[in-house]
């Protein structure tokens, strides 16, 4: 039975690699020329211990746990188990701020059922760029985007028939 480190890569395998170069050059953690340099290894290399190799001292490797164990190539391929990376833990619905558009949007829609035309068409504009920000930032408030693009929508009706 072949080590795995001896096994020979595929296209595909050696695009994952690049792509992990990619990224460790876009993060800061390759200079230029290194990048340029293991880039071209990489679409040299005819084994998973080349592959392994130039990706080794960073934070995912081609085969993601296995790169380090392929890294040393002399030694025989062991059981690999899954990577542990610490994930960032995810912000609760509960703990994230409610958009200030939002708020503001639903602030000039009650205005514009006073003032009408003065507040209404910033409320709508409000309301859809709220709405927009809520849905990109994953904040509270949408709701709110909602009443005061309705409310802004309304008032401008009602100004135009007046």
């Amino acid at each position: 039975m072949v080590p795995v480190a001896e096994m020979r890569t595929s296209a595909a395998d050696r695009e994952r690699a690049v792509d992990v170069l990619k990224a460790a050059f876009a993060e800061g953690r390759l200079d230029q020329d290194e990048y340029v340099e293991r880039m071209e290894a990489a679409y040299a290399s005819k084994t998973y211990g080349e592959l392994a190799a130039l990706t080794a001292d960073l934070p995912i490797g081609p085969l993601g746990a296995l790169a380090p164990q392929l890294a040393r190539a002399s030694e025989p391929a062991q059981a690999i188990e899954p990577a542990q990376q610490a994930l960032p833990e995810p912000v609760p619905a509960r703990q994230q701020p409610v958009s200030g558009m939002a708020v503001a949007s639903a602030a000039l829609g009650v205005g514009g059922l006073v003032t009408n035309e003065y507040t209404a068409l910033p409320a709508v504009l409000l309301g859809i760029f709220a709405l927009l920000s809520v849905v990109s930032t994953g904040k509270r408030g949408a709701w709110l985007a909602c009443v005061g693009l309705l409310l802004g929508l309304y008032g401008m009706f009602f100004a135009l028939v007046t």
